[in-house]
């Protein structure tokens, strides 16, 4: 069964049928008639739009598996995909739960908990309180001593939310206490803790995948520095600006750090690089990432399939030594979303669909003419891939894809024309750019590309 929805779940489902798995789609009311509920072999309509009454209702998921004899539950990304209470019931009603041990989830979903994992398997941290600091007042004071500009993150945070960067020691304890109670309001648990915070880092992620018999290896780095709001628009990987060793070393070091945990399946190790190439943990996402397209462009190996089988109790087919990198690849998300009006959804219906094609590019969506976007959930209508032997020739491929990527509806833009903007900058030619680079862009209009 495939606990998601949009094009991730369209996505699992096309794996699963190519290993002779049949499949159950779960769907909300605004979601029926969707691409995955036309595929799927069975159907399960689980409760209306909001994700709280049907995606991320657990008793709804799981009598959904009931109802069709579903032996496993691949939960995408977002929704219940991190979510420890889940996995703990799908183990106790018998269903495999595809993705890492609740134990674990639960371990490194906990971001004190994750930074004291990290610590005792010797990868670098940031400075930073190791644990949650839950005293205003003792948070300023270490602020204080480790140095401004610090961040204040949720533990329970993710997904870009939860966190505030503080520049100026007299904003600190205002700043603090709003942190935790947004923390407190949208996860559940005001516990917060305090890091340094590098202006001129880059985001740089270790795909990994671990089986059940203790083996892990990794799949190369992504650069995921172009964000908005914290949230990742362009992905590639190599990472530019890192070396083939420097890549080797931390991506063994990521390794070594999920398999101290006991981690089980894909998952993805975050981390800020900065201007020496030194690299400092930030978080552990326990289950397939957004971008995991350009690392299976890169490798030639399919993650979902991997996860299928590591959750059917089969060791790793390859060894570090066997898997092998090729080329460049890059993704762009194309969000149903107003780059002139700082990002703002645009929901609607979809009059007309136009996607990329030709030779090396990848589309990963759910979408066709007649979509209608749900204000409910997530904005991403789209995911372009492209692949080249060079980084300048995958990224002249981009580019004329998203020229070619045309959805258009009554009210709805995309960020497809501002991605092309992007990809323009001089510094992201160069692979110069940090997490900054939309924040330096906003200080000038669009430079006429149309959105």
């Amino acid at each position: 069964m495939i606990a998601n929805r949009g094009e991730i779940a369209l996505r699992v489902l096309r794996t699963c049928r190519e290993m002779g798995l049949r499949t159950v789609a779960v769907y909300s009311q605004v979601d029926d008639g969707s691409a995955v509920v036309g595929e799927a072999d069975e159907t399960v309509r689980i409760g209306p739009g909001p994700a709280r009454r049907s995606y991320n209702h657990i008793p709804a998921v799981i009598e959904a598996a009931r109802m069709t004899g579903a032996d496993a539950i691949h939960p995408g990304y977002g929704f219940l995909s991190e979510n420890p209470d889940f996995a703990e019931v799908c183990a106790a009603e018998g269903i495999t739960f595809v993705g890492p041990p609740p134990e674990v989830m639960e371990r490194l979903g906990d971001k004190a908990s994750a930074r004291a994992a990290m610590v005792a398997a010797g990868f670098p941290l940031l400075p930073g309180s190791t644990d949650a600091i839950d005293d205003p007042d003792a948070a300023k004071s270490f602020a204080d001593e480790i140095g401004y500009p610090i961040i204040i993150k949720a533990v329970a945070g993710g997904g870009g939310r939860g966190m505030a960067v503080v520049r100026d020691p007299r904003e600190f304890t205002e700043t603090y206490r709003r942190t935790r109670a947004g923390a407190a309001a949208v996860f559940g648990d005001g516990r917060v803790y305090v890091e340094r915070y590098l202006d001129s880092a880059r985001h740089v992620e270790i795909q990994v995948l671990c089986d059940t018999h203790g083996n892990g290896v990794h799949l190369g780095a992504r650069d995921c520095s172009v964000q908005r709001r914290h949230q990742k628009l362009v992905e590639e990987t190599p990472a530019p600006g890192l070396s083939d060793d420097a890549q080797r070393e931390i991506g063994e070091s990521a390794v070594r750090a999920v398999l101290s945990v006991g981690y089980v399946g894909a998952g993805t190790v975050e981390m800020l690089v900065d201007t020496a190439c030194a690299h400092y943990f930030m978080e552990v996402n326990c289950r397939l990432q957004v971008e995991h397209p350009v690392t299976e462009m890169v490798t030639g190996i399919d993650l979902v399939a991997e996860q299928l089988r590591v959750a059917m109790g089969e060791p790793l087919r390859f060894t570090q030594d066997g898997i092998r990198f090729h080329g460049v690849a890059v993704e762009c998300r194309i969000n149903a979303e107003d780059p002139v009006k700082d990002f703002a959804p645009t929901p609607g219906l979809l009059e007309s669909v136009e996607l990329p094609g030709g030779p090396f590019v990848r589309v990963d969506t759910h979408v066709a003419a007649g979509s209608r976007i749900p204000s409910e959930y997530d904005s991403l209508l789209a995911k372009v891939i492209t692949w080249a032997p060079d980084r300048d020739a995958a990224l002249r491929r981009m580019d004329r894809a998203l020229a070619e990527t045309r959805l258009r509806g009554e009210r709805i833009a995309t960020t497809a024309g501002f991605l092309r903007e992007v990809l323009a900058e001089p510094d992201f030619r160069a692979g110069r750019h940090d997490t900054g680079l939309l924040d330096r862009m906003k200080d000038r209009p669009l430079g006429g590309v149309a959105v």
